[in-house]
């Protein structure tokens, strides 16, 4: 057993209210798929060596094309010859060595003015400082960085979310913060003098930034109702909290995975409702039994990107609950030694997989494992398939006897300095001080004594402005950071996701939520395409011919055992026309009534 095992992880079969057992025939891969299934996690039956489909890949394709120089690692001269821009930068200057060797003290005291006065330094504050989370806003907000937290499993304290705000509140309009889709926090309006003294505030209350953007591991995803949830499979923070120590190297760095050819995504399930979104992750741990022992079978390869979308695919392998660290650090390691580094539209790791084929990818993992051993899939998934997925918006019952959490809908995920300490005291008078953040850009409080339930709904937060009951057409909606900040989004999203919703819900009546994605650009943060109706942000013309803002519309996205990618419906929409398409869409699609016909009727 590799070192890297988590020994103190129990491995025997949890209590769980309701099993099944599963063993669907993977889908053939295809670019831009959209599979009507329920997420397999076992393949059809291989045998138990590497497989024809293996060795019919070229020996010297699986040369690995990194190498380790000084603790780092750096791509080989040998395969130099056509590789993007960012890995360029990545071989002038380490980006960890602006954590690791203190480089940010010395950038920190530069002025950016001297900064932009050197391509080294300018990649820096626009490239490299995205190891340590830093994203520089040039193009909307010069001199003015987001940062993105590690926060796994959702799970931050009063204690964390007070300090977040007195890091904001010394920026004043510039400084807000936003909940992610990877139950995450970012903090905007940081200018780079603060940043060393940020990062000592950070780990003071247990936080890092460390290694969540660029060619890095994000935060992992994991149930937001873990240990408090009455129908849970398993538990998910500590693993993904094992996960995140892993991939940070404990807050100190791990140059060993910090050199991947694009961004990896990871999540743990604990639940039968799959609130953790496994088909659009990298890597998915599904729990299954194997003969009486605990563990996860694997899905690999799931992502977004503006040219190809893709869900995950089992990889055909089981691994026991002690285990999910040396299969992490394997899979990481195949992606980061075989992945392509040319066209930056082609390297996240599903490429590699339809490159190597299934079983090829499989082999090379294989390869790194300890013992070089990797268990077949089991056909024993505890997920149930026949699940209807639950809502966590209000008040429910924990596990806990006596102790209700209830989950507070915030608008777009957007909350200002007075709105986290107040949710802060919150966590802290009504429940343990924690505070769960969830992938719908919402903020749930657990632990709450039952007693004390009718005096938290009174509270003037809940009533203004997090309601844990939102209007139904507000429930679902999720938008990501928009132009107003990011320079690589195309239209607004935050604002005009909430004018559009209200709007529509003036002309229209629905009788059930209907989830809505907003993403300014095709990289598609928002996520649109596992929505019930998604907008991904695009110029295009009005009917006067003049150029604006616009949205192309897509349809039929579901999450869930049963989930699959929305398609497009209608492209190039302005977003002045989004209102009545919108409320036609409804009406046709989702059993919404006209306002008007509503009140006819009474």
């Amino acid at each position: 057993m590799s070192s890297l095992s988590v020994r103190f992880l129990t491995s025997p079969l949890p209590s769980c209210h309701s099993t099944s057992s599963s063993s669907t025939t993977a889908s053939s891969h295809r670019p831009r798929s959209v599979r009507l299934r329920a997420i397999p996690t076992t393949a059809p039956s291989v045998p138990a060596t590497s497989g024809e489909e293996a060795a019919a890949v070229d020996a010297e394709r699986l040369e690995p094309r990194v190498e380790e120089r000084g603790g780092y690692w750096v791509l080989k001269e040998k395969y130099r010859a056509g590789i993007n821009p960012q890995e360029k930068v990545k071989i002038e200057r380490e980006p960890m060595k602006l954590f690791m060797e203190n480089g940010i003290e010395e950038l920190a005291k530069m002025s950016m003015e001297e900064i932009d006065g050197a391509k080294p330094t300018k990649a820096d504050i626009d490239v490299r400082l995205k190891w340590l989370g830093l994203f520089h806003r040039r193009k909307h907000h010069y001199g003015r960085f987001m940062m993105r937290l590690k926060l796994p499993n959702g799970v931050t304290t009063s204690a964390q979310t007070r300090y977040l705000a007195s890091v904001i509140r010394k920026y004043r309009k510039d400084g807000c913060a936003d909940v992610t889709t990877r139950q995450n926090w970012q903090i905007r309006g940081v200018t780079l003098p603060d940043v060393p003294e940020i990062l000592e505030g950070l780990e003071e209350v247990g936080l890092t930034s460390l290694q969540s953007g660029m060619d890095n591991v994000r935060n992992p995803v994991g149930n937001p109702l873990a240990g408090i949830d009455p129908e849970e499979i398993i538990d998910t923070r500590p693993y993904t909290n094992l996960l995140s120590q892993y991939v940070t190297g404990n807050f100190r760095g791990n140059p060993a995975i910090t050199n991947l050819p694009r961004k990896w995504n990871v999540c743990v399930i604990g639940s039968h409702d799959l609130y953790e979104h496994p088909h659009i992750n990298d890597l998915a741990y599904m729990p299954a039994t194997k003969d009486g022992v605990f563990g996860f079978n694997l899905l690999v390869g799931g992502f977004f990107s503006p040219k190809r979308c893709e869900e995950a695919i089992p990889l055909d392998a089981w691994v026991p609950a002690e285990d999910v660290i040396p299969v992490c650090k394997a899979i990481l390691e195949a992606f980061r030694d075989l992945g392509n580094r040319g066209n930056r539209q082609k390297t996240r790791m599903m490429w590699l997989i339809d490159e190597l084929g299934i079983e090829g990818f499989r082999a090379e993992v294989v390869k790194r494992m300890p013992n070089e051993e990797l268990e077949r899939a089991s056909p024993e998934d505890l997920v149930n398939k026949q699940w209807e997925r639950r809502d966590y918006l209000g008040v429910h019952p924990q596990k806990q006897e006596g102790l209700s959490f209830v989950g507070l809908h915030v608008p777009v995920g957007r909350v200002q300095a007075d709105d986290m300490d107040e949710l802060a005291r919150l966590a802290d008078e009504y429940g343990s001080g924690e505070l769960r953040l969830t992938v719908e850009q919402n903020i749930i409080i657990p632990n709450i004594d039952n007693s004390k339930i009718e005096s938290l709904l009174k509270e003037p937060l809940l009533k203004n402005r997090f309601s844990p009951e939102p209007p139904l057409l507000m429930k679902g909606l999720v938008a990501c950071t928009g132009n107003q900040f990011c320079g690589q989004a195309i239209i607004e999203t935050k604002a005009r996701a909430l004018k559009v919703t209200e709007e529509v819900g003036r002309l229209v009546s629905v009788d059930r939520p209907v989830r809505m994605h907003w993403t300014g650009c095709p990289n598609s943060c928002g996520q649109v395409q596992v929505a019930d109706i998604g907008f991904m942000g695009c110029m295009t013309r009005d009917e006067n011919g003049k150029t604006c803002e616009g949205a192309d519309v897509f349809l039929g996205g579901r999450i869930g055992s049963d989930s699959h990618l929305g398609e497009l419906y209608k492209k190039s929409v302005p977003c002045k026309d989004l209102v009545p398409l919108v409320a036609d869409i409804l009406v046709k699609h989702f059993g919404a009534v006209p306002r008007e016909r509503e009140e006819s009727d009474d």
